[in-house]
């Protein structure tokens, strides 16, 4: 959510801001909403004075023992005109609140302008692309009867998983790792609901935007989580927080539920694109003046773990058009997938400035007194699957079909090929 002097006072900066994320803008009729708000309540308080002015009047002419029924009947009729003043003011704020949760969130001055993906800047690459002098092939054909999808489509549908024999135990061993290396570097676990209220997807910004991407029950109207961020940035919605508790660093698992309603027509075969897949999110909350370098930590944390999974990767700046709504910066990681033969995307780290924030009314109170502040949120996936999976089981297959795992698991866990 935008702070309403932005919106008053820089119009041009919110319009372009939604253009340039392609994101419609009702900032005229906001605007319209917000003289016409300003008007009733100088009208409020005009009829409010009237009335207090006509309550001593009232007063004063009963101790001489006068008739003041013209001045209570005036009196009634102000108070008559305040609740009905009032209630074309709920109704304005009503409608402006809604205007506000549908502006996206201002991108950085260094975000690149463009429409879509092919003008986020790769900003670094990291490993040599694997060579093999054998055709290399895509994950589901390795994986075989491993990736059973036609029993995932008899239980729930098209694009749902059912992982059996190694893969699963792949799965399985990639989340116990993450999760302890996630620990090691010192953040708080957490074990959340993979259900979350309406407000709660309010405040991380899927709500209104991408309601119809999510999985809803209805009777209950809650929601199926798309990502951790939302559980374990709610944490601390409404909170009040001491400067000193700043940053908070989280981290949590939980699997994550998308209908994906616009991605029709994507390359959703094998693991690539599913409705429910797992992962481990990071969420902080930090201090405004941190908030750029605690991004920057945030990926080269998801970096290191790439390069102990020994995969080839970049990071990309995003551009506009491809920026999230809620998103002020991003930074994309994704590894390279020999058998696809393209990079498939595993992390996004974004920074939402204080717009999550304004959205919870998360704040924090400054050592050295004053107003409370908004806390600035952060997010990044650490790391998603399954396109870690496709990419470790395309990139370390081997000729006479087993497939070989990074030393960091072989080390943890005894084994050394997935299927040998």
């Amino acid at each position: 959510m935008l702070d309403r002097g932005l919106l008053r006072n820089d119009p041009e900066k919110v319009r372009e801001a939604a253009e340039a994320k392609g994101e419609p803008c009702p900032i005229d009729r906001w605007l319209e909403l917000d003289i016409s708000r300003r008007n009733v309540l100088g009208e409020v308080e005009e009829q409010r004075r009237r009335r207090n002015e006509l309550s001593k009047e009232v007063a004063s002419i009963r101790k001489t023992g006068g008739d003041a029924s013209t001045q209570m009947d005036e009196s009634r009729e102000a108070g008559r005109k305040v609740a009905l003043l009032e209630s074309s003011l709920s109704e304005i704020d009503a409608e402006m609140k809604g205007l506000e949760l549908c502006f996206p969130n201002i991108p950085d001055s260094d975000v690149p302008l463009g429409p879509d993906e092919s003008f986020n800047i790769v900003q670094r690459t990291w490993g040599e692309l694997p060579e093999q002098n054998f055709e290399a092939r895509p994950h589901w054909d390795i994986m075989s009867d491993m990736l059973d999808s036609a029993a995932a489509g008899a239980i729930a549908g098209s694009n749902f998983l059912v992982l059996r024999g190694w893969a699963a135990w792949l799965q399985r061993s990639l989340i116990s790792w993450m999760l302890d290396f996630h620990m090691k570097a010192g953040m708080e676990e957490i074990w959340s609901p993979f259900l979350a209220s309406r407000e709660s997807m309010t405040t991380t910004g899927q709500i209104p935007k991408l309601e119809d991407d999510m999985y809803h029950i209805e009777k209950d109207d809650l929601f199926l989580i798309p990502t951790a961020e939302v559980p374990l940035t709610n944490l601390y919605r409404g909170k009040m927080l001491k400067e000193d508790d700043l940053p908070v660093r989280l981290f949590g698992y939980t699997p994550s539920f998308r209908r994906e309603a616009g991605s029709y027509g994507k390359e959703t075969r094998g693991l690539n694109r599913v409705h429910q897949f797992e992962k481990i999110e990071m969420v902080r909350l930090a201090h405004p003046d941190r908030s750029e370098a605690t991004q920057e930590e945030m990926v080269a944390h998801v970096e290191e773990m790439l390069r102990l999974l020994e995969l080839p990767y970049r990071v990309s700046l995003l551009a506009t058009g491809d920026l999230s709504f809620a998103a002020a910066r991003c930074f994309d990681l994704e590894v390279w997938s020999t058998g696809q033969k393209r990079w498939l995307e595993v992390s996004s780290v974004s920074n939402f400035r204080d717009f999550q924030a304004r959205r919870g009314n998360i704040r924090f109170r400054p050592n050295g007194g004053g107003k409370p502040l908004f806390v600035h949120t952060l997010n990044g996936s650490g790391i998603a699957l399954p396109r870690i999976m496709a990419a470790l089981i395309e990139n370390g297959q081997r000729e006479d079909g087993l497939v070989r795992l990074p030393a960091v698991l072989t080390e943890r866990t005894g084994r050394e090929f997935l299927n040998g």
